[in-house]
């Protein structure tokens, strides 16, 4: 490749990764997940969480192994609002959890979904992060059967122990 290419390439990439990463993009806040977590919950023992993280021209999706097990496939769809986001689990088994929302609200995020209990019933789940910059999240867990009385089932704090590499592809 002669060198006046190589440098538009180059130029190209770099836009191409700017544009990924720059404060409008739907998914740079979602970057932050990305990496090695220590997880600490009140009486267990402390779990490693990775998410690999990956950026499609529509999707994001993270990839979630905890303590070296693959647990879930993560994916994420910007709605037309902006800080709230579509997601869907994927399980190793190829099982699919129910159509989830995220809602970004500066540094609380808030994932919300549903489980049908059968004959009309059903539970309400409601995850809250609170970042504390970009390595530190406390985290509640709750549910409730009819969104409004909810009850904490579990909470902790998640620190980041190493900036995973982003990977991005159009």
């Amino acid at each position: 490749m002669n060198s006046p290419v190589r440098l538009r390439f180059i130029a190209l990439s770099a836009l191409l990764a700017f544009s990924a990463f720059s404060a409008d993009s739907p998914y740079a806040s979602l970057w932050l997940y990305n990496g090695t977590w220590r997880i600490t919950r009140k009486d267990q023992k402390p779990e490693e969480l990775v998410n690999r993280c990956a950026q499609f021209s529509k999707y994001f999706s993270c990839e979630q192994t905890v303590n070296g097990t693959v647990v879930s496939l993560v994916v994420y769809v910007p709605s037309s609002t902006p800080g709230q986001y579509y997601t869907q689990s994927i399980l190793p088994e190829g099982r699919a959890g129910g159509l989830g929302n995220l809602t970004i609200n500066g540094d609380t995020w808030t994932f919300t979904n549903s489980w049908n209990q059968g004959g009309g019933t059903y539970t309400y789940f409601k995850t809250i992060n609170v970042f504390s910059g970009k390595d530190k999240i406390h985290f509640e867990q709750q549910e409730s059967p009819n969104r409004k009385d909810w009850k904490t089932t579990g909470s902790g704090d998640e620190v980041r122990v190493s900036q995973g590499k982003p990977t991005i592809l159009r």
